[in-house]
């Protein structure tokens, strides 16, 4: 910027400061910042709407694994840490913080258009809806990281100097809005995504939409009160100065890195040839805090995961409410709303509490206790997801197949495998087998020959087994006495194709449903919306269709006749899977027997709520109480390098997570532990380290800097003073 160009910069700076400014009411506050509030409100609700149903997107319509899926949603969540430092360069150094919101504004709305564009099914294939996806959340980190240093700051700039009790309490409602915006956000947009259905599926274009939407408002409500902001010039980045102080300082001291040059009391001073005493000064007292910030990814890094991985876990748990159903995905609003109860009843309660108990509460110790709630949530999160497991069927290994017997016959039958776990005990007509059995392989695949007993004759079964998959081997009556059959590879009525018995929960908290025809006809069957089709005579078996939790019944039509009859199934549970046998002699009789493959998620989900409780807690203690505490510490001026610095820390967290996704060599379980155990680990080299921290006063230490350079100005005065005065007497003599 030329110097022409910074005059007209600060004389329409002047002139907008002294013209009339709209006040709120009569009151002290500029009518500016409600624009900016509801911006800020608007864009927030985007931002956490977006980002609830993003794991289960990446799950459920890009069908990716968890790890995948988790690594990709920490991989956005790093970047939008990341990217509050362009911004911030941007409107320091360039556009001013009013043009660095409109324009990324405009990039953040193109990145929520082209997300949702991306989760309409009949829009391209599955590349298709990956590239735009993917090109939709780099835009949207780009936005949202680019405007968060710029928003808050902005609206600072409204008031004028006299007004600090007023700027405060905008801080205060600022903050509010974003948490408002979070805890509606995240309670509406899985509403929108899996009670409302488009497509034939959960509606993600509408759950992407409605942020999208809400982020053009804030956009247009932004723009509508350009004509009342004060707009500052860019005025430079305090960041860069830093850097350019500390990279000189180090590349001086490698100069002088031999030993006969003088040592300096601090590898920061060797910056004084260029750069001014208190600059430096104020660079270490950064410096002492930034060490302090080393350990701290870590909490992030379990924070962030409610996210994924408790989301992950929510979705195998029994939701129901007394009747209300929850989504798996809300559980991420108990966060915002424990956010809004526990700030005041930690201020105004606990630390006065503390206080008049003479305990010295100091805020590296609150922090340090915010890393052990943080970790014991962990913890209460392994031991609910051993609970949540008690459901699952562990998938085999490489050389092994699960298997369940059914038995269609009029009799019980006698199942032996010689060396298998198959015993020969009675299975009864129509019994649940209530769990699949391991058959152990001498290869990748094989094929085994079991002996059935049924009415005193003994029938052969031979059967082809692959490694790493489940199956059902149905047996049932025919003409030569017993036939049986294994549900591996099939192609049913309809032509389609589908495989061995599914022992992963169906998404979402949903329940899985077959059927198997027992029946002398053909039958064809739909339920609710979706079809079967026509499932054929001889226990032909269809495809697995997913429904949300609730009562349902079948319609079938039996047989050429087309008799139609509807058949109760009773209730489909959460996660559980089905398969329902039909019998029948006759196109006017039906009788359908139920076999519960996959268990039902028992695990109520309001067993989440301590952990959730426990991470709160230790949010308010760690994240509020270590921001305050590094503002405390450093100059005003610096409040950005800090801010920037603390932003990384979450950014490094989520870098972490992927890490340990990519690996994804632990059970659910022990990956909460591992973590749990990692963040015990960083709380105790935390803790040393804050023991030896020394607090200090910014402005007392600027002081006393001060004086310290007046005194050594005055001892040079003196010096010169004297020798000067030596100088005249030796010309008088």
């Amino acid at each position: 910027m030329g110097k022409k160009d910074q005059k007209d910069g600060a004389l329409n700076d002047f002139t907008t400061a002294r013209k009339k400014v709209p006040r709120l009411c009569g009151t002290n506050y500029p009518l500016s910042i409600a624009f900016i509030v509801v911006n800020e409100f608007c864009e927030r609700f985007s931002y956490y709407g977006m980002k609830a149903v993003l794991t289960l997107y990446f799950m459920n319509f890009l069908h990716w694994d968890k790890d995948l899926s988790t690594s990709v949603y920490h991989a956005f969540s790093s970047l939008c840490y990341f990217t509050p430092l362009i911004g911030a360069l941007i409107a320091d150094s360039f556009l001013g913080k009013f043009k660095t919101i409109i324009y990324l504004s405009i990039v953040y709305v193109a990145g929520h258009i082209i997300k949702s564009v991306g989760a309409i099914p009949t829009v391209g294939d599955q590349t298709m809806h990956v590239v735009l996806s993917m090109v939709g959340l780099v835009l949207i980190a780009l936005g949202t990281g680019g405007i968060k240093p710029c928003v808050a700051a902005f609206g600072g700039d409204q008031f004028e100097e006299e007004h600090l009790n007023e700027k405060r309490k905008f801080f205060s409602i600022f903050y509010l809005s974003i948490n408002a915006g979070s805890v509606i956000s995240t309670f509406v947009t899985p509403l929108l995504r899996g009670n409302v259905q488009c497509f034939g599926r959960d509606c993600y274009a509408l759950a992407f939409g409605v942020p999208a939407a809400l982020m053009a408002v804030a956009l247009v409500v932004f723009i509508a009160g350009s004509g009342m902001y004060k707009k500052r010039p860019p005025q430079g980045n305090i960041m860069v100065e830093v850097c350019k102080c500390i990279g000189f300082a180090v590349n001086n001291r490698w100069k002088h890195r031999f030993s006969h040059f003088p040592k300096r009391q601090h590898w920061l001073d060797w910056a004084e040839e260029k750069y001014q005493k208190p600059l430096i000064t104020e660079i270490k007292m950064v410096s002492r805090v930034l060490f302090l910030y080393i350990p701290l990814p870590m909490f992030w890094a379990l924070f962030d995961q409610q996210g994924t991985r408790w989301t992950l876990q929510a979705a195998r748990m029994n939701m129901d409410f007394g009747g209300f159903v929850l989504q798996p995905d809300q559980m991420q609003t108990l966060n915002a709303l424990l956010i809004l109860v526990f700030i005041p009843v930690f201020d105004m309660g606990l630390y006065p509490l503390v206080e008049l108990c003479n305990i010295k509460f100091t805020p590296l110790k609150r922090m340090a206790t915010g890393m052990i709630l943080a970790a014991i949530a962990f913890a209460a999160a392994a031991l609910v997801e051993m609970k949540v497991n008690e459901t699952m069927i562990p998938a085999p290994a490489a050389r092994e197949s699960l298997l369940q017997i059914l038995n269609l016959a009029e009799d019980s039958v006698h199942a032996h495998l010689p060396g298998s776990a198959l015993s020969g005990d009675p299975i009864h007509p129509f019994q649940d087998p209530l769990e699949y059995q391991t058959l152990k392989l001498n290869a990748d695949s094989e094929t085994l020959n079991f002996t059935v007993m049924y009415k005193e004759a003994t029938f052969p079964c031979s059967q082809h087994f692959i490694g790493g998959k489940a199956y059902s081997l149905v047996l049932y009556s025919n003409s030569t006495g017993l036939a049986c059959k294994l549900v591996s590879e099939m192609i049913n009525s309809m032509g389609i194709s589908f495989y061995q018995d599914e022992i992963q929960k169906p998404a979402n908290g949903h329940a899985a449903l077959r059927f198997i025809n027992g029946h002398s006809e053909n039958v064809n069957i739909s339920v609710g919306e979706e079809d079967f089709g026509a499932v054929l005579t001889g226990c032909d078996v269809s495809p697995y269709r997913t429904f949300e939790r609730g009562e349902y019944s079948a319609k079938m039509k039996i047989g050429l006749s087309g008799t139609s009859l509807d058949v109760g199934l009773g209730l489909l549970d959460f996660g559980a899977s089905y398969t329902v046998i039909i019998t029948g002699t006759s196109d006017t009789t039906v009788h359908i027997n139920t076999i519960q493959d996959i268990l039902a998620n028992s695990l109520h989900i309001g067993w989440q709520v301590p952990q959730y409780v426990l991470i709160t807690a230790g949010e308010v203690l760690f994240s509020i109480t270590g921001l305050e505490f590094s503002y405390s510490q450093a100059p005003a001026s610096m409040k950005a390098v800090l801010q920037a610095a603390w932003l990384m820390t979450v950014a490094f967290g989520n870098v972490i997570v992927m890490i340990v996704a990519q690996g994804g060599m632990l059970e659910q379980w022990a990956e909460f532990v591992l973590f749990s155990c990692l963040l015990f680990g960083v709380c105790i080299i935390f803790s040393i380290m804050a023991y030896f921290y020394t607090y200090v006063d910014p402005e007392e230490l600027a002081e006393q800097e001060k004086r310290e350079e007046e005194e050594k100005a005055k001892k040079k005065e003196r010096e010169l003073g004297y020798q000067e005065l030596d100088a005249f007497k030796k010309t008088k003599m």
